[in-house]
């Protein structure tokens, strides 16, 4: 049996790109070495959504962070889940909320940390940062130690 039976967009040329938030999008297969702790980095530069009070446009780099357990995401299908934000008027906070919540409940990973780094609108920038450990496991508590740490040494930030 293959780690990827159950999969319906890689390889499929009718792909349909919603331009509505749509979390059932998202698909997983086996990960084929759970017994490892592999951090995963899947870097989205080319994010949107739109203000839910005005229906402008931001635009942000997404980051997201993950140790599987036995499932992981395919990229395809969170390519099409991200871009399925495009047309959803959220606030950052809320983006990067809701994505957390879509896969932890996909895939139960051991960790897994989403941060936002939306463009200025205004003169400001809002980058929220949300994280999540497996609970009653040593992941919960790093979980904590890499929210109460993650932003100690900001990066120098001289293109947005």
């Amino acid at each position: 049996m293959s780690n990827t039976e159950g999969l319906t967009l890689l390889g499929n040329q009718k792909t349909e790109y919603s331009d509505r938030y749509n979390p059932a999008v998202l698909e997983a297969f086996d990960n084929a070495h759970p017994e490892s702790n592999t951090f995963v980095k899947f870097n989205c530069p080319e994010f949107t959504a739109l203000c839910p009070m005005t229906g402008q446009p931001d635009f942000a780099t997404i980051y997201i962070s993950y140790i599987p357990d036995q499932k992981m995401v395919e990229s395809k299908s969170l390519k099409l889940y991200l871009f399925s934000f495009r047309n959803e008027g959220s606030f950052h906070e809320d983006c990067v909320n809701k994505m957390l919540k879509d896969l932890v409940s996909l895939l139960q990973p051991r960790y897994m940390e989403i941060w936002g780094k939306f463009t200025p609108r205004g003169g400001i920038s809002i980058d929220p940062y949300v994280n999540y450990g497996m609970p009653n496991s040593r992941w919960a508590e790093f979980a904590e130690t890499r929210l109460l740490n993650h932003d100690l040494y900001p990066e120098k930030i001289d293109n947005r």
